[in-house]
């Protein structure tokens, strides 16, 4: 099959022609790849389990014409963060997201084994920062290209039963506002990207009851769609209206209040088992 390089756009000539997109085999991850092989850029994907990557994979060669590499690489574990730099040196990659995340680790924060709550400050604290550092420093070179955190609202505020997770999305959305204002002059876009309830396989495995929670539920592909639109709008976007409305509440100097309302909202959506 003869592949399509060629450029489809200023899309393409902002953030083409690789993008690199951690967490990118399904859910919003895979959404983005889409959308993004859409605009003849080439998708290089990361994530855990490689059965998921080869079927994207192919789905998105077919219909996109492009070509797509992928990877199965565990970003808690430092090595493979180094792996991931090496198979991508040698290519030019204009769009870096990092969708990375792990399921399960609802609980209290100090009966949980120490182990979970470092493994999820792997994923979302020093996966990003390694590989921001690593791509954003090559785009600031080249004077283009783009960086999407994909963070949470959960990183809001204090939440009772994802304590760690919480405060790692903290971190993510922080360190993406800090690279806006740091890469901007330098025409490198930087998005921290703060979604809410989406409906993804990963909850659908992890049973989580979002339907009966009463809370605003997004679907991937429309977030996906909804943080490429505003690519440009950093330093910080909430998709949906709901969840804008909602974090509006949570950013507040009252941080009791904002604790709270979160607290309330993590502890009410509770797992099937």
């Amino acid at each position: 099959m003869e592949l399509d390089f060629t450029s489809r756009g200023d899309f393409y000539k902002q953030y083409g022609p690789w993008a690199v997109i951690a967490g990118g085999s399904e859910g919003v991850g895979a959404s983005f790849a889409r959308k993004i092989a859409a605009h003849g850029i080439r998708p290089f994907l990361v994530a855990r389990k490689p059965e998921p990557l080869v079927q994207l994979s192919r789905e998105i060669t077919a219909a996109s014409q492009v070509e797509v590499r992928a990877a199965p690489l565990d970003l808690t574990v430092e090595g493979d963060i180094q792996e991931l730099k090496s198979l991508t040196d040698g290519l030019e990659v204009g769009l870096f997201i990092y969708n990375a995340g792990l399921e399960g680790g609802h609980g209290l924060f100090v009966e949980r084994p120490l182990e979970a709550a470092m493994r999820i400050i792997r994923l979302n604290v020093v996966g990003p920062a390694m590989l921001c550092h690593h791509f954003g420093a090559k785009m600031r070179e080249r004077g283009r290209g783009g960086i999407i955190l994909v963070g949470s609202l959960g990183g809001c505020a204090g939440s009772a039963n994802i304590a760690a997770y919480a405060a790692s999305k903290a971190f993510e959305q922080i360190l993406g506002e800090g690279l806006w204002y740091e890469l901007k002059p330098f025409g490198v876009d930087v998005l921290s990207y703060v979604i809410g309830n989406t409906k993804t396989p990963a909850i659908a495995r992890h049973g989580t009851r979002l339907e009966e929670s009463g809370y605003f539920i997004m679907e991937p592909d429309d977030v996906a769609q909804e943080g490429l639109d505003h690519i440009k709008d950093g330093p910080t976007w909430f998709p949906g209206e709901t969840n804008r409305a909602f974090a509006q509440a949570l950013c507040t100097p009252d941080r009791k209040a904002a604790t709270e309302l979160m607290s309330q909202a993590t502890t009410s959506v509770k797992p099937l088992h």
